[in-house]
């Protein structure tokens, strides 16, 4: 690769990625291998297999990579497993089921729950068989309430990203959320997908784009705090109402705060409200389409559309329009590198640091 990406560790004196960043097809390839082929993304919930002996086959990620995998459980135990046949790279299956073992179509060749190769017909004079390599391959798999995280490898530490979500909103009863598919919604934008974090990373653009948000939101006391791979910004009400009733024992305590805003690197969000979770999920289909999942778990409807947990359609198409002009912008040929604010822009810093860092092993 070609590219060599810097963001000054001040961001004081930094200046953001280049506009090219944004343009190059070849960019956009290693991104797909150097940061998302190596980072953990959110799979789904416990609910894909709720009952004994259920396999349930996906794809880890919906477009560019799409490693397919299977998401399994006997009694307490969870596995997430190739879902390619170790004799001749038949996809083994296509469709949720329940089943006391794992069998190939295509030639009988048979596994259990974990992985482990069971049986092959016709191979008795095969020497040197089995092999470790003729078991499923068993990628990581990491679990935070009801939510299932997977990664192509472990090679990324990403406990500590779920002891620091814990640290603010462990004391809500995530175990009890449930999803709302009726609030669930997908949306196409025409912009490139780190563009859309970009946006995400910043309250900076909340007067000027989300007049209805920032009515709520208390402006002069919205905060960003950085972590290695994560950040959270922190929404404070405008008038003490709609917030988390906290515990006494929380280091944010006698605080009026309306959101918790996770944004868990490169491409997941997990927007916590007093009524529960709307979880964004940025997935690259190309340089110039991107397409975001909102997914809803409620755990108080009573206090649903309340606070700065309403109007998530508005704000998401809002966000939509700034975003994809921005995208535009980036064919300028005039226009190459902006600053940061110091105060409003810590997250977007970081962000891109990140990236930098990852494109450049």
């Amino acid at each position: 690769m070609t590219n060599k990406f810097s963001i000054h560790p001040d961001i004081a004196q930094a200046e953001t990625l280049p506009s090219s960043f944004y343009r190059s097809q070849e960019v956009f390839d290693q991104l797909l291998e150097k940061v998302f082929a190596k980072t953990w993304q959110w799979i789904g919930d416990k609910s894909m297999v709720s009952l004994d002996q259920q396999i349930h086959p996906f794809s880890f990620m919906e477009f560019g990579i799409q490693e397919p995998m299977l998401l399994t459980r006997e009694g307490e135990q969870l596995s997430c497993l190739s879902n390619v046949c170790t004799h001749r790279g038949n996809i083994l299956c296509h469709d949720p089921k329940q089943s006391r073992q794992i069998t190939c179509a295509y030639h009988g060749r048979r596994f259990n729950l974990q992985g482990e190769f069971q049986h092959m017909p016709q191979f008795r004079e095969t020497q040197n068989f089995p092999r470790p390599q003729d078991h499923l391959h068993r990628f990581p798999l990491k679990t935070w309430g009801p939510w299932l995280f997977a990664a192509l490898s472990d090679q990324h530490d990403f406990q500590s990203v779920l002891e620091v979500m814990n640290r603010k909103v462990g004391f809500l009863p995530l175990e009890q959320f449930k999803e709302d598919k009726s609030r669930n919604k997908d949306y196409l934008v025409n912009a490139h997908w780190a563009l859309y974090c970009d946006n995400y990373l910043e309250g900076f653009h909340i007067p000027f784009v989300h007049a209805d948000l920032n009515a709520v939101l208390d402006y002069g006391k919205y905060e960003t705090i950085l972590y290695p791979h994560c950040n959270l910004q922190i929404g404070h009400s405008s008038g003490g109402e709609h917030v988390f009733d906290l515990p006494r024992d929380h280091e944010d305590y006698g605080k009026q705060i309306s959101a918790y805003y996770f944004w868990v690197f490169p491409n997941m969000m997990f927007n916590f409200y007093p009524w529960g979770c709307s979880i964004n999920i940025v997935k690259p289909i190309s340089l110039h389409r991107t397409k975001v999942s909102f997914i809803t778990y409620v755990y108080d409807e009573s206090k649903l559309d309340t606070g700065a947990g309403a109007a998530l359609d508005k704000v998401e198409r809002e966000d939509e329009f700034v975003v994809e002009g921005v995208f535009k912008g980036m064919a300028s040929r005039v226009y190459q590198t902006g600053r940061f604010s110091p105060q409003m822009e810590k997250g977007v810093h970081h962000f891109q640091r990140l990236l930098a860092e990852f494109l450049n092993t």
